[in-house]
């Protein structure tokens, strides 16, 4: 195997690699490392590289798989979300506001994965503060699409997808609040997962919106995915919202077929506006979970689920207005010098700190929740969310799974929506529910559409992650598309 493909390795193809002393940590990472600075002028994917730090923790993996000490992740370059908490080295969020902010103390999944030897070559550039379907809201720069880069990634999770897609890393993490994994998966062509709420620890995850914010993996396969949710899944009792529930090894759900398996196909998810050509590509997909074994049943009906946007742009923006209270120059973060009195510096600090998406977000939830609005916004939205669930409950009696796209579009442009708040939501329209609900959801590559990547999104019941990883690896077990490479 040429060195210079060592970047394009799947976890468990490195893992083998590693275990038979054929390539070392340290040969892995370096060969990232190098990776890194030929792309990286192009697609803006890191606000921060740990390239000391990556060296080191690649030379201490490499005692301890020499001493027998190893899991599949040992020695395994990663890249983490800029908005966890890693002790030592910045964490910004994307955002003015935290700027040079290095936290004292690791999140539960760094501590998770730095237990097992893990290797951490950088932070992503994300959306500020998570907020953002497209990585254009970053206060640094915006992060392009592998596959064209006059084009989005998606977001927020952008930086974490396109890191993954072109080599930069073996595997990363993002956060998905309102489909932050699943769309930049389906915009870059690679799997991301957004696990049942609180299947995996919030702890040290910077707060977005509480009820709905989620950590899970991007990965290169759907075996990869598997592998980092058997170490990033688990109760944690510092997250109230952890939750106790026991976690299987996920990669004995890989079978490469689907005998007996129930999925329907909700019709609200292929909107008007869609592409046609990602519906043909959808309708292609689901024809070849047929043909895997699966039933499946088209048309549905999920009769809220049009109204899951409005719900989820009072729910989120009102945590966020209490979440980001926070940021007042005085405790940490950036704060306003040139100011006269305590209201003037805290006024200074958010003008200058927040960028306009953040501003517009804590605005809107401060009026949500502001008196004599509570009630006829933030109230009826979390009635309306409990109707989104019970339609869930109900079609997951009768299917084991749902399947739907992960984008109705392909990635747009650049600039293309950027300056129309609205339209860049709607671009949420297919992930947003997942979120209300709870429940897990898997996007994975499913076709092209002129070169361009479009996603599939498996949809199951709480805590049914490995019925979605099956379904996902028999279908990319019998398609080409996880095996393509942008061309950069």
């Amino acid at each position: 195997m040429g060195e210079p493909n060592l970047y394009q390795l799947t976890i468990h193809e490195a893992h083998q690699l590693l275990a038979s002393r054929q390539l070392s940590s340290f040969e892995l990472t370096e060969a990232v490392l190098a990776r890194i600075p030929q792309v990286e002028p192009q697609l803006h994917a890191f606000v921060t590289t740990t390239h000391d730090l990556a060296r080191n923790q690649a030379r201490e993996a490499d005692e301890r798989i020499a001493g027998g000490d190893m899991s599949p992740l040992t020695g395994i370059p990663v890249v983490i979300k800029d908005n966890m908490c890693t002790k030592g080295i910045a964490t910004t969020c994307s955002s003015r506001m935290l700027e040079g902010f290095v936290p004292p103390y690791d999140a539960a999944v760094i501590e998770k994965l730095n237990a097992l030897g893990a290797v951490l070559v950088g932070k992503s550039n994300m959306d500020e503060f998570a907020m953002g379907s497209s990585t254009e809201n970053s206060a640094f720069f915006i992060t392009n699409n592998p596959w064209d880069i006059s084009r989005v990634p998606g977001g927020s999770s952008g930086g974490s997808a396109v890191a993954v897609a072109a080599g930069e890393t073996i595997y990363a993490l993002g956060s998905d609040t309102g489909g932050s994994i699943r769309q930049p998966a389906g915009f870059c062509s690679v799997v991301g997962l957004k696990p049942t709420y609180g299947r995996v620890s919030r702890y040290g995850l910077v707060a977005f919106a509480s009820s709905l914010d989620q950590i899970g993996p991007l990965t290169k396969d759907v075996t990869d995915c598997a592998l980092v949710m058997n170490v990033i899944s688990g109760h944690d009792p510092r997250d109230a919202t952890s939750v106790s529930h026991p976690v299987p090894d996920y990669t004995r759900s890989l079978i490469p077929d689907l005998d007996g398996i129930r999925i329907g196909v909700p019709q609200e998810y292929f909107v008007a506006g869609m592409q046609p050509e990602v519906e043909a590509v959808m309708r292609s997909a689901i024809g070849k979970l047929v043909e895997l074994g699966a039933s499946v049943e088209w048309g549905v009906s999920l009769p809220s689920t049009p109204y899951a946007l409005a719900v989820y742009y009072i729910i989120a923006p009102s945590e966020a207005s209490a979440n980001l209270a926070r940021y007042d120059g005085v405790k940490y973060g950036f704060s306003a010098q040139d100011a006269e009195g305590m209201w003037d510096a805290m006024e200074k600090t958010r003008q200058h700190g927040f960028g306009p998406e953040v501003k517009r977000r804590i605005m809107l939830g401060t009026y949500a929740l502001s008196a004599g609005y509570y009630d006829a916004y933030y109230l009826k939205a979390q009635r309306v969310r409990t109707l989104i669930r019970r339609e869930f409950d109900q079609a997951f009696e009768q299917f084991d799974a749902l399947v739907t796209p992960t984008s109705p579009t392909v990635p747009f442009g650049i600039g293309e929506k950027v300056d129309d708040p609205l339209q860049m939501y709607l671009s949420d329209v297919c992930t947003l529910p997942i979120n209300i609900a709870g429940i897990p959801g898997l996007s994975l590559p499913a076709g092209f559409v002129d070169g361009l990547p479009v996603g599939m999104q498996i949809l199951g019941r709480p805590f049914s992650e490995e019925l979605l990883l099956r379904i996902g690896f028999a279908y990319e077990q019998a398609t080409p598309w996880h095996e393509r490479r942008p061309p950069l």
